[in-house]
């Protein structure tokens, strides 16, 4: 049985891979610690195989006053958090870092393919504060202490933050969406949550990029949206000049009607993670099932 520290209590990623691998009680036995205060320091970190960190500030934000407790969270408390599971004995530490590391999504119409060899290039101090925290991990990798460090595109599922749900509820009042040619690499909740026991069973290390098997047009995606509650909204192009003007001066837009995809053979694994397709996803996300 592998015993698992999850650090973040309460946290969605957190909380989403407990209750998966609870459905496996012979195979996995999951705990979670608060990181809020300085308490976890007294936590003996020494029963636990493996410590998935998962507590951060998860969003992007152009205050400048949240960028010190950016780096303080983001940074910092993953290195010493790292440093501790190292020292007391545990054999794998996870680090949920991001896409974001390789900067902001490509204009619309402008294509951001993202590859094994793609330098990360943080546009922002979010995007910074996940990079110098895998730096500050790395070193502390050796034969007995394996790290490994996940950059997730945008992660969606029931209970999700972010920009899904923003869209979630654009199709379920709009009439009209703009039809926009675009893709974007995203990771429904499973998928992440089966791969990151993977990672547990086969006791891995290194830098991976989990996506979903297709990646996503956005006026789609609102159509199926739509669709999966019973709705028709028509997509129409009338506003695409308008909208590739806004994407030049405004990170709202392209984050929204951008490119940003991972190419797809840095996300295949030797076994299948991607057991949610698609439309699937999006039933299981919008379903009022509270499970």
């Amino acid at each position: 049985m592998k015993r698992v520290l999850i650090t973040g209590a309460n946290s969605y990623i957190g909380t989403s891979v407990e209750k998966w691998l609870a459905q496996y009680p012979d195979r996995y036995h999951v705990e979670t610690v608060d990181m809020i205060s300085d308490t976890w320091k007294e936590k003996d970190f020494s029963k636990y195989d493996v410590v998935l960190h998962v507590a951060g500030i998860a969003h992007n934000s152009s205050d400048l006053k949240m960028e010190d407790l950016y780096y303080k969270v983001n940074r910092d408390l993953t290195i010493e958090t790292a440093k501790k599971a190292k020292v007391e004995g545990v054999r794998q530490f996870i680090f949920m870092s991001s896409i974001i590391v390789y900067g902001d999504s490509g204009k619309v119409g402008e294509k951001k393919v993202i590859d094994r060899n793609t330098i990360p290039k943080p546009s922002n101090f979010y995007g910074d504060s996940k990079l110098q925290a895998e730096q500050g991990i790395r070193p502390l990798e050796s034969e007995s202490f394996k790290i490994v460090i996940l950059r997730p595109p945008m992660i969606y599922g029931k209970g999700s933050k972010g920009n899904y749900p923003k869209l979630s509820k654009a199709a379920q009042i709009l009439p009209v969406f703009p039809d926009i040619d675009n893709e974007r690499s995203m990771l429904h909740i499973d998928n992440l949550c089966e791969f990151i026991r993977l990672m547990i069973d086969n006791e891995e290390s290194g830098v991976f990029f989990p996506q979903n098997k297709e990646y996503v047009k956005t006026s789609e995606m609102v159509k199926l949206i739509a669709e999966v509650h019973g709705r028709k909204i028509k997509l129409i192009r009338i506003f695409n000049p308008i909208i590739r003007l806004l994407g030049m001066k405004l990170e709202v837009i392209n984050k929204m009607f951008g490119n940003l995809v991972y190419e797809q053979s840095i996300s295949t694994y030797k076994e299948d993670y991607q057991i949610r397709y698609f439309r699937k996803s999006i039933e299981l996300t919008e379903s009022r099932d509270s499970n």
